[in-house]
């Protein structure tokens, strides 16, 4: 991934950098486990951290350069150092946003055009990995298919370095008493434990987030740039045994990192010391001179790899991602050989970038002014703007069906069964760019809490200053029911209050949540916060529902979902009692039926005829929530159950489309638009509660 040249500092000024071969194959190892990882490859699960050693090494060598520049001359050009680094990196990327611009629009769903629009923005501008940060708390965002320029989220965190570290050079080694190197030395040791500190915490609170931010790997960069100093004072060891045998240490700590990690893994953390020491380990291993250096790492094999490992690394994703699309098999993933020969054929463009782009580039000596530099750094940030751009129009140009004779549930009547069903969408909605967010306002109105916040929230619809008052319940497949309550309230006069958090709902059971790998203790305190409230101030009527993920912990560890299955629903079914002993009214909406694919893509795909999209109505339901609400419902005599199934999916096979109206807005949420359709069902078994 890290483009910096292979060359260190030397720890005198009459001493010459040295060709490092050993770095170049240890490049070679941090990019042929992340393709393997990518790839799927069983043995490699924790493969990611091949990502981690790239961070230690870019810091080493760019720090190297930084102090021998500094060394030589007494000063840091800034211009030159950004000069330099921007046609480094930028020529190469510019030509992969073209790229998948174009793949984009030739081989991609048109429901991601926008999406990956604003990737390429974030991407051009070196903040993708924000963006990705942003996006994974977000709980609509889980099951949506990764992007073709998500792997860039790791030179967003590069070049947020390169632009401020410099500067933090600059400040510390600026002419004053005492030896620069150590001022350096000891910034970069605060930066390192800060950021570390920092790093522990967030992956315990939001690993999400805490995986693609730059304040929890800074760390990483800093620790190279600190080995960089300790060589460059020259405090390495002198026996080259000694130092072989430290480097064998490092690239076996990489190695256990990248056979025993897995995504379950709390990363970064104090997990990502073992990696990034052991990349350390190795990169003292040959500082001083060559006979530190690993054999293995030095082969012709992994010297070209080494070589690509820049361009291997931009081009990989891209085409993993185009081919998942186009040859997953039904589990949604790209068969093993097939995955291979993908990664395996992007040497090819890797080659040709690095042979006819990269190298040219960063070999010219007519573009070393800065000035021209900035100008070839302006001119591919354009490119990634441009091909944003492009993608936006082409998507709105290409929407699909027209909007229109919209009747959704309505168009099935009474008996939904004997209604034929439309295999070709002439209308459709919600328009299919606009499906993804076709969701239930407590998402905007900020109301739907993540899996971090324990407090209740609520939002009120409807009519305010009304004593009658109804509150959802639940978690996002209760929340899917806001559109269609929201409609009822303004219709019959009631207060609708709404209470929902992802994956969290109502019953005093502590679950396991899937995205931290833990005990969902947040929710456990929401559950509790949320039950007190509703017995104090009964409302009058509860309306619940659930999905059918949810497992219980025991002994700090995850239950199955078939053992949870009961004890879940006989702790909904607790809970639902206590409300109708405080005088309160449960209804309990079943849950609907999960397709299991995104419906808005599928779509886009199929759309002369839905039978590609059919999905079985056993296996739908199987997926849901229903089979627990049944449980807690047969529990609880005086709790109402509600089946809409008939209405989302009238026959034995489901289809994404009733009545011009798109019912999912991804694999298991209904849209708002065909959950407003649903209202006149729920009117009667809601009002009849109501008195």
């Amino acid at each position: 991934m890290t483009a910096a040249t292979t060359s260190v500092a030397a720890p005198s000024r009459s001493a010459r950098p040295r060709f490092r071969a050993d770095i170049q194959g240890l490049r070679a190892v941090a990019v042929l486990l992340v393709l393997a990882y990518h790839a799927g490859v069983p043995l490699v699960p924790g493969g990611y951290v091949g990502v981690d050693v790239f961070f230690v090494i870019s810091g080493f060598l760019i720090t190297g350069l930084v102090l021998r520049e500094v060394e030589e001359t007494g000063r840091l050009s800034l211009r030159r150092f950004y000069a330099r680094r921007a046609k480094r990196l930028l020529p190469a990327t510019a030509v992969v946003f073209l790229a998948v611009t174009a793949l984009t629009i030739l081989a991609l769903p048109v429901t991601r055009w926008r999406e990956i629009a604003g990737d390429l923005v974030a991407s051009a501008t070196y903040l993708v990995n924000w963006r990705l940060a942003d996006r994974s708390v977000d709980y609509l965002a889980e099951g949506a298919a990764a992007g073709p320029l998500q792997h860039l989220w790791s030179l967003a965190v590069e070049e947020q370095f390169y632009l401020l570290w410099p500067l933090l050079v600059v400040a510390l080694v600026r002419p004053r008493a005492g030896s620069p190197a150590r001022r350096l030395g000891w910034g970069l040791l605060l930066v390192a434990a800060a950021s570390l500190a920092w790093s522990v915490h967030l992956t315990a609170r939001d690993p999400g987030a805490a995986y693609f931010v730059t304040t929890t790997r800074l760390w990483e960069l800093a620790l190279g740039a600190l080995l960089a100093v300790v060589v460059a004072r020259g405090v390495i060891g002198r026996s080259p045994r000694a130092r072989q045998a430290l480097g064998w240490t490092g690239l076996a700590a990489i190695g256990y990192a990248a056979v025993t990690f897995d995504a379950t893994t709390a990363f970064p953390g104090t997990a990502a010391l073992v990696p990034t020491l052991g990349a350390a380990a190795v990169l003292v291993a040959g500082s001083g001179d060559p006979r530190g250096e690993l054999a293995p790492l030095t082969g012709p094999f992994v010297q070209r790899v080494g070589a690509l490992s820049y361009s291997l690394y931009l081009w990989h994703w891209p085409l993993v991602v185009v081919a998942t699309s186009l040859w997953a098999g039904p589990d949604g993933v790209l068969p093993l050989a097939t995955a291979l020969a993908v990664v395996a054929g992007s040497a090819l463009p890797a080659w040709l970038t690095y042979r006819f782009v990269e190298e040219p580039f960063h070999r010219s000596r007519r573009l070393a002014a800065p000035w021209r530099a900035a100008v070839i750094g302006a001119a591919c940030v354009a490119v990634g703007l441009a091909g944003a751009a492009a993608l936006t129009l082409a998507a709105d140009r290409a929407d699909g069906p027209a909007e229109g004779g919209a009747t959704g549930a309505a168009a099935l009547g009474d008996e939904p069964a004997a209604v034929e069903p439309t295999y070709e969408v002439t209308s459709l909605t919600p328009s299919l760019l606009d499906a993804a967010d076709d969701v239930a306002a407590v998402y905007a109105d900020g109301c739907h809490q993540d899996a971090l916040s324990p407090g209740v929230l609520t939002c009120v619809y409807g009519d305010a200053d009304s004593d009658v008052v109804v509150a959802l319940v639940g978690d996002s497949h209760a929340a899917q029911w806001q559109p269609a309550l929201a409609v009822l309230a303004e219709e019959h006069g009631f207060r609708l209050e709404t209470s929902t958090k992802s994956s969290c709902l109502l019953a005093p059971a502590l679950v396991w949540e899937d995205s931290t790998s833990r005990p969902y203790t947040s929710c456990l305190e929401w559950q509790a916060t949320l039950t007190e409230r509703l017995t104090a101030e009964p409302p009058d009527v509860v309306v619940v529902s659930a999905g059918g993920h949810y497992q219980l912990v025991e002994d700090g560890a995850a239950l199955s979902r078939e053992e949870s299955r009961e004890p879940v629903a006989q702790a909904m079914a607790a809970t639902w009692q206590a409300l109708e002993e405080e005088g309160t009214e449960v209804l309990a909406l079943l849950d609907t039926p999960w397709p299991g694919i995104d419906a808005p893509e599928c779509v886009s795909e199929h759309l002369t005829d839905l039978s590609g999209c059919a999905v079985p109505r056993a296996e739908a339901m199987e997926r849901s929530g229903a089979a627990i609400l049944r449980a807690a419902a047969e529990r609880v005599p005086a709790a109402d159950l509600l089946d809409l199934t008939e209405f989302v999916c009238p026959r034995e096979e489901c289809l994404p489309v009733v009545g011009g109206v798109l019912t999912h807005s991804d694999t298991h949420h209904l849209t708002a638009t065909y959950a407003r359709t649903l209202a006149p069902r729920i009117a009667g078994p809601l009002t009849s509660l109501l008195g």
